[in-house]
């Protein structure tokens, strides 16, 4: 038996270098809608540090989860997969017709990003790209 019986993730939270950039990236390219945002300076120690503040951030709902940007990484730091913690973060859409869609939209936009890339073994298709501070980011369609 476990010693936790979980009833699936909540939320998962971001530490990012610029709010405003981050949030416009999250909301304006992503299309997640905000659910909460902080009214406090993120500049301010004392916001950056109280949940009760969103730590100066703001939180997206996707689904029945929350995604939440936490700005208190200096300036110029860049996200690393190979270290400990977050390797990508994977975001579901309907079909793979909708990530080469996205493709051509990211390559429009000037994000780079990789192929559209079928993984038969797992039963999907993905589409890999990275937010403003390098994190890695994947959109996940069913294989059909």
């Amino acid at each position: 038996m476990a010693l936790v019986a979980t009833a699936g993730i909540h939320h998962v939270r971001l530490t990012v270098t610029d709010i405003d950039r981050s949030r416009r990236f999250y909301h304006d390219v992503l299309g997640l809608a905000i659910a909460a945002e902080s009214a406090g300076d993120p500049g301010n120690e004392a916001v950056r540090n109280d949940p009760e503040q969103l730590y100066g951030g703001v939180v997206f709902q996707i689904g029945d989860m929350l995604l939440g940007l936490r700005p208190v990484a200096p300036a110029g730091d860049r996200f690393d997969s190979a270290r400990v913690g977050l390797d990508h973060l994977s975001f579901s859409v309907d079909s793979e017709a909708e990530l080469h869609s996205v493709a051509a939209r990211l390559a429009a936009a000037e994000i780079e990003h990789g192929a559209v890339t079928p993984l038969p073994q797992f039963g999907i298709t993905i589409l890999s790209f990275s937010d403003p501070d390098g994190i890695h980011l994947e959109l996940s369609a069913p294989l059909r």
